[in-house]
Order: C-alpha cells, then structure tokens, then sequence
C-alpha cells in the first residue's frame, strides 16, 4: 500500500488551474523528490497533502486516510517541515521543540538531544534570536525526534550551511533505514540525488516526469571527453552525437546514451589515450523542463517558435 497516492488531482484558484491532473506515488520506505520552480503546483500539492487545502477533483490518499477529513489523526503520523519556519519569538528552541512535539502526540527526549548536539543547535535561545538557519534547525529537530512513518520536507535545508545539511542528509538515511518515508522538495538538486530513490518533476500543475534517477536519465545527454593519438574525424556523421568541439587538446561531445556503443567504436580507429564519460545531472534534467537548451536556443535564433 503507497504511503501517498494521488490520481488525477485538480485544483483552481478563480480562472487559474494549479494542479490539472496530478499523479504521485510515494512507497514505504523510499525518498521522494518533488522538483518543480515557484509557480509549478508543488506548493498546492503539498498544502492539499496536509489538509490545509481542499482539492477540487481526484483521488488523494495519504497513510490510506483523507488528508482533508482525517486531517487530525494523520498529522500525529507525520512530520512536516516547511522552508521558511515561522516561531513563538518569546519561547526558547527547546520549548519550540517540545511543543511541536505534543501537537504530534509527544517525541523521544533522547533522540532530541542527540539531534540537538548534531545540528549544533543551543535549545536554551530566545527564537526571536535565532537566524533563518536556527529556526530550520528548530524544525527539523522537532521533525526528526517524532516517532512518525511519514515526513513531508518542503526546501528543510533552506539557510543551513553545507555541514548542516551533510548532517542533515544522515539523518534523513537514518529514518528511512527505520521504515519510514520521506516526501522530499527541494532546489538543492545534489541534496535530491544523494537522497532520492525516486523523483517525480511538476510543470505547470501537471507532473511531466517521474522514476528513479537512472530511468531519468536517458532525457539528458552524456558527456565524453576524449583525448586521441590521431585527430579524430567523422563525429558529425555519427547518429546521436552533438556539439562536438575542442577542449584543451581534447575533443568534448554530447552523445545520446544508446548510441555510446557507435560513437566508442569510431573513436577506438584514433587510438585512445583518455576518455571519461560523464552522465547528466539531476540539473540538466530539471533544465530540460524549466530551461532553454542550447537546441531550443538555436531553433529560436532561426525563426521557428
């Protein structure tokens, strides 16, 4: 049974349609990613996820509840930590912690400590002192010492320098390696590749693509770099081979990745000395969505829209 199961989720807002049709799984156990710019519907999806919106049309299911009519219930078997965490200015992040502990039906006192140590976090401070990075901290603290089976992370390690989210990204393991599962949002697009065993990407309401990142991958092309005994020639003849050009005594290319074999076997004629081939990133594939390739920029440039 999916953790979170979405079909054909549609949401309006006057004449605008946020959400037109969205479909999500996330499965027990598994990080999620949800990539999607502002403006997407990922927002509203999650907002939907955690009652505070009512959707207009489709299935939601969450926990196998209505997030919307079993709003009370699931919250005590979630966590949710937003990107801009708003506290109570006069009490102190240990006092944050603890309450919004309770809300969720109380949270292990020793896990809490260790959290603290290892965000590095002084529980004792006013909120109303704390930097955007503290009250993050105060939020995932209080997220990561409940004894919950889901969390719904919306940008957490917005303001954390890199050791914080290092830490960050442990703990996120250590509670997925207890069973629990991670809805995960974010631009931090290394965070969503170190994280994620599946990503799904939002454009304009609808979800566009969704797999793990090796089934992704195939949207985006391979880098190779070669270096040669004899120049190399012929690679523009070579299906599947793009912007082929010099780099430092080398010749760099985009190859589509089922025509590596063929391009590998042309390049063996001039004698190998070096190669390293290099798979796309999670960032070109969100590119490819969000982004003018260099492809879409030449079509532009030659008139066809």
């Amino acid at each position: 049974m999916s953790v979170i199961a979405i079909e054909n989720l549609v949401k309006t807002f006057g004449g605008v349609r946020a959400l037109d049709g969205v479909e999500l799984t996330v499965e027990p156990g598994e990080v999620h990613g949800f990539l999607g710019p502002n403006g997407s519907g990922k927002s509203t999806t999650i907002r939907i996820l955690l009652g505070l919106l009512r959707r207009d049309s489709g299935q939601v299911r969450l926990l196998d509840g209505d997030p919307w009519r079993d709003a009370v219930a699931l919250h005590r078997r979630l966590a949710y930590v937003p990107g801009d965490v708003n506290l109570w200015p006069n009490l102190s992040g240990g006092e944050a912690i603890d309450l919004f502990g309770a809300l969720r039906g109380g949270l292990d006192p020793r896990r809490r400590d260790e959290l603290l140590q290892r965000f590095d976090l002084d529980p004792t401070k006013k909120c109303r002192t704390y930097s955007k990075g503290n009250r993050q901290k105060v939020a995932i603290v209080a997220a990561f010492a409940s004894n919950v089976e889901l969390y719904v992370l919306d940008e957490p390690t917005s303001g954390l320098d890199p050791l914080m989210e290092a830490v960050f990204q442990e703990e996120v393991r250590h509670l997925t390696g207890a069973g629990a599962s991670v809805l995960l949002s974010s631009h931090v697009l290394a965070e969503v590749e170190a994280l994620c065993d599946r990503v799904s990407i939002i454009r304009e309401g609808r979800i566009v693509e969704s797999g793990t990142l090796a089934e992704l991958r195939h949207l985006a092309r391979t880098t190779v770099t070669v270096e040669t005994a004899r120049p190399v020639t012929g690679l523009a003849e070579l299906p599947g081979v793009h912007e082929v050009r010099p780099v430092d005594g080398r010749v760099r290319m985009e190859v589509e990745p089922e025509h590596l074999d063929t391009l590998l076997a042309h390049l063996v004629r001039f004698q190998v000395r070096a190669l390293t081939s290099t798979p796309p990133t999670l960032e070109e594939l969100f590119l490819r969505h969000y982004g003018e390739t260099s492809d879409d920029q030449q079509t532009q440039a030659g008139g066809t829209r």
